[in-house]
């Protein structure tokens, strides 16, 4: 018998963010928590431990954080998650909330620097292409940087003279380059590696007058980290001997990098000091770390959580920082790690069993969105639900997934989507014949790229799967190309290698509506009416394929954007997708 409050209570449990701080005043916090039932922005005053909700909004907040004077928390203000307004900022402990730049017209967010000055270096997608814009305190909008490819701003130095802008003028999104101009616009410097290697700011270092600027690259197959001086024209690469992928940031003093190593679905953090170059390892337990930073005292906080145990923010002093209120999320069962030859070399894939019964199970394959992402042994109340209602759960990091090198990851270039199919078919055929999966109730699902290669995946492989559960996906790649937000479109010219006008075959060959006739099994679809990413329309053009082919589905419509920020909405969706699949597998 399912326990069905133990489920909901795992997305119902109250949970928050690793706080962010102001640089001037450290005592000053931002987090994001859904203790209200809904994710928003809250400040933290640690001098006082007062906590205030700043935004209030029916569809939550996820975007935001406080400037470095600590006077002002900022966050970005869409339309029911279509992803596209303006940034609003509030006095710090309060929720007056006005227009940052009333000047500023809505656009989709491309990233924000803010200075102690009260400067702010702001980046916006339009129709038109991307702009960064310098916003001084009291002064009109000045446009710094305009281009038709996609652009961010990569950050600010603490002096406020050096701005970064991460392009892709060479024409490829997915491999992006680097330069840092001055608030005239004036060039100081551009960092590129060339075709196929990528280069991303990950900040300036925090101290007035220092121009070094750490910068993730894969010069050597795999994400590394540098520090560049694009002042003085200096690069120092960083090799730490480690076998995953490298991130880092700043000491507050700048006198060491926090050192953030990823392998194979786990994480480790390192202090780096610059003088020695000692690599010290921080303790933490075996999991996944939800994001981490250097607290002016030398402590290190960081949020953390593996897939039997929920997330929590915790300091190397040995506090945890922040305890939402309310009971905790029930625990879960633990991974276990598969490895699985397949057709472009060994596949990385997550098991999670029921705590009861034997083999074979029947079996969910939830593949990850991205698809520059991956799965992970961190806690996931999605994997928890299937497991306690019986079902293994089954998680590839197929081709083109991060955390396994360059070349992994830009494997689906040129052939998206069927890449990856080959993957998750070989992981597949590998649980059926072990025995952990039975080959008669196989449901594959997943979200976003995840929900694109499930609809993918039932008309390339029918036979292969049971039940089909695809959340906001990609159901027809070309009218999705029309529809979806700019800096998707640039990223999918990088990823097949043009638009659908310049190399059609591709994305028809690509494109799940190209295979429904072929689709056997029944298919769920959950779709956000204010989708910028996978938008509706498509998604309607695949619905009423189905239907004249008189092909078994539903769907499940909601009012909001790219996924849910409420958590009564999750657990419905949840709730759907589960009720969807037993009735087909005859579980219900």
């Amino acid at each position: 018998m399912v326990d069905e409050d133990r489920w909901k209570a795992r997305f119902r449990a109250a949970r928050v963010s690793l706080p962010g701080w102001a640089l001037d005043a450290p005592d000053r916090c931002t987090y994001k928590s859904n203790v209200t039932g809904t994710w928003e922005i809250y400040s933290w005053d640690r001098s006082t431990g007062e906590r205030r909700q700043v935004t209030d909004r029916p569809n939550g907040t996820w975007m935001g954080g406080v400037d470095p004077t600590g006077g002002w928390v900022w966050w970005f203000a869409d339309t029911d998650g279509d992803e596209f307004g303006v940034w609003m900022r509030a006095p710090f402990g309060t929720a007056d909330s006005a227009p940052a730049v009333p000047d500023l017209a809505p656009s989709y967010p491309s990233g924000l620097a803010r200075g102690s000055s009260g400067l702010a270096v702001i980046g916006r997608t339009t129709a038109e292409g991307n702009t960064v814009h310098l916003c001084r305190p009291g002064a009109a909008p000045e446009t710094l940087y305009q281009h038709a490819e996609d652009a961010h701003v990569a950050g600010l130095s603490r002096d406020e003279t050096l701005i970064a802008i991460g392009h892709s003028e060479h024409g490829d999104s997915r491999h992006m380059a680097l330069r840092v101009v001055r608030p005239d616009g004036s060039t100081v410097a551009d960092l590129w590696d060339g075709p196929g290697k990528g280069v991303y700011g990950s900040g300036f270092a925090p101290v007035a007058g220092d121009a070094r600027m750490l910068v993730g690259h894969e010069r050597r197959g795999t994400e590394e980290v540098l520090i560049w001086d694009p002042v003085a024209g200096t690069e120092r690469e960083l090799d730490f001997g480690l076998p995953g992928e490298i991130g880092a940031d700043w000491y507050p003093d700048a006198s060491a990098l926090l050192v953030s190593h990823a392998h194979e679905g786990r994480d480790e953090l390192y202090r780096y000091d610059l003088a020695s170059g000692a690599l010290t390892r921080i303790d933490t337990p075996r999991g996944v770390i939800g994001g981490a930073t250097a607290r002016p005292d030398g402590t290190v906080e960081f949020g953390w959580s593996s897939a039997a145990a929920p997330p929590v923010i915790r300091s190397t002093g040995g506090a945890v920082v922040l305890t939402p209120p309310g009971p905790p999320a029930p625990p879960s069962v633990p991974v276990e790690d598969v490895w699985v030859e397949g057709p472009g070399g060994r596949i990385h894939a997550l098991v999670s069993r029921p705590a009861e019964g034997e083999g074979p199970f029947p079996a969910v394959f939830d593949v990850h969105g991205g698809p520059t992402a991956q799965d992970d042994d961190s806690f996931s109340p999605v994997a928890a639900a299937w497991v306690d209602h019986g079902f293994a759960v089954v998680r590839v990091n197929y081709r083109g997934s991060t955390g396994y090198g360059s070349a992994w990851r830009d494997a689906i270039e040129g052939r998206v989507g069927l890449t990856e199919l080959e993957d998750i078919k070989a992981v597949r055929d590998w649980a059926v014949e072990s025995g952990l999966a039975d080959p008669d109730r196989l449901v594959l699902t997943g979200g976003s790229w995840g929900g694109y290669l499930t609809l993918l995946g039932i008309g390339v492989q029918p036979g292969d799967w049971t039940v089909a559960v695809a959340a906001v996906p990609v159901a027809d790649y070309v009218a999705a190309y029309e529809d979806e937000m700019e800096g998707l479109q640039a990223f999918d010219r990088s990823l097949f290698g043009g638009s659908p006008a310049e190399v059609p075959d591709r994305y028809r060959e690509s494109s799940p509506i190209t295979y429904v006739e072929r689709v056997q099994a029944p298919v769920l679809v959950l779709a956000g009416e204010n989708d910028p990413r996978c938008p509706i329309r498509q998604i309607d053009n695949y619905l009423a394929r189905l239907a004249e082919l008189g092909l078994p589905h539903d769907v499940y419509r909601y009012d909001a954007g790219h996924g849910s920020l409420v958590v009564e909405e999750r657990i419905k969706q949840m709730a759907a997708e589960m009720a969807f699949a037993r009735k087909h597998l005859g579980m219900a």
